[in-house]
């Protein structure tokens, strides 16, 4: 299926790169936003990203630009993959233009001041927009290279997640509909915290059971917290829940899992950081989380290790021996909401 306009990406980075091809994979023409114009020449010119997926082909029928606001009036589907600590300050100015639009985020992250998700965002900003949330285990980087991918498209609005599987379902992609858009989307922000103390788990030569005993209770802990805050315990059952922790915990190509990894080897987290050249989201997200997890008084005995670690001086074995002589609790029951336990 192809869209009489184009589609617009905001964001060259790697998932806005990926993404773009994808689009244009399925036929659509594609405006790739981006703020630096150097950037958007050197792909124009060369046909690749000089800063991420560098050796990845542009297609054709994708076009790297800089002019936010004409990209947004020629577009009715605009996918957002900016960071999460620049989204607000870059699509405030275009709420006008935004408000006609079906805004589609891409971004797995949660806003520092105020604790809203990147498409609670899009709401402050253009009310009137139709919103829908694209997440799951989707490393750029298997998505640019073809690899067969599942993601979900979430949002109240049936017909936005029609459309949206019509441009993105293809060979090696294939996109299933939810109307859980908050537990789609606070899935996708809570894995990240939890692929940082894996990484570091690897670094530090924690044995396989470890691993798996790390993932297991980290789906119980963000489980437990969203339930709190009204999603649906189910809905961590599927591709946005359990399958993209258990991806972002465990493959190398995920920028959470390297930090933790560079952490695990003895960097500081700044070392980490630079290491990286990337945004790492889960950096961001621990900080709030931990508050947001006081505030509402659910037990995350690995968020406030994590940030024990990151941000007091703690040791990863800490950690995990402190996990060891909690109290024991129940199993996850994903039947009820309530005695989720860690």
């Amino acid at each position: 299926m192809t869209t009489t306009k184009p589609v617009a990406v905001l964001g060259g980075g790697s998932f806005g790169t990926a993404l773009a091809n994808l689009l244009a994979g399925n036929r659509q023409r594609v405006l790739l936003w981006m703020r630096d114009e150097q950037q958007a020449a050197y792909m124009r010119e060369h046909g690749k990203n000089p800063r991420y997926l560098k050796d990845v082909p542009l297609l054709k029928g994708i076009e790297p630009v800089t002019d936010l606001a004409a990209s947004l009036v020629a577009c009715d589907m605009v996918f957002v993959a900016l960071p999460s600590t620049a989204l607000r300050a870059v699509l405030e100015p275009y709420a006008d233009i935004l408000s006609s639009k079906l805004l589609i985020s891409t971004t797995k992250g949660i806003e520092a001041d105020t604790f809203k998700l990147m498409s609670q965002i899009l709401e402050d900003i253009a009310p009137q927009a139709r919103i829908g949330v694209l997440s799951g285990p989707n490393l750029a980087r298997e998505i640019a290279e073809h690899a067969l991918t599942a993601s979900v498209i979430a949002s109240e609005d049936a017909d936005l997640c029609a459309q949206v599987q019509l441009v993105l379902h293809g060979d090696t992609f294939r996109v299933y509909a939810s109307a859980d858009r908050f537990g789609v989307e606070l899935g996708g922000a809570l894995k990240n915290v939890y692929a940082i103390i894996a990484g570091m788990a690897v670094a530090m030569g924690m044995g396989e059971n470890t691993r798996s005993m790390l993932i297991t209770r980290a789906l119980a802990e963000m489980t437990r917290f969203a339930v709190k805050l009204g999603a649906n315990p189910m809905t961590f059952l599927g591709l946005a829940g359990v399958g993209d922790l258990v991806v972002t915990c465990s493959s190398v190509k995920s920028r959470n899992y390297q930090i933790g990894y560079a952490l695990g080897e003895g960097l500081s987290l700044e070392q980490a950081v630079e290491r990286l050249g990337e945004v790492a989201e889960g950096v961001h997200t621990i900080k709030v989380l931990k508050q947001k997890a006081e505030e509402l008084g659910v037990y995350m005995p690995l968020v406030t290790g994590l940030y024990a670690v990151l941000f007091d001086g703690y040791t990863m074995k800490q950690v995990v021996g402190g996990l060891m002589l909690g109290e024991p609790k129940t199993e996850v029951d994903f039947i009820s909401t309530e005695g989720f336990g860690v």
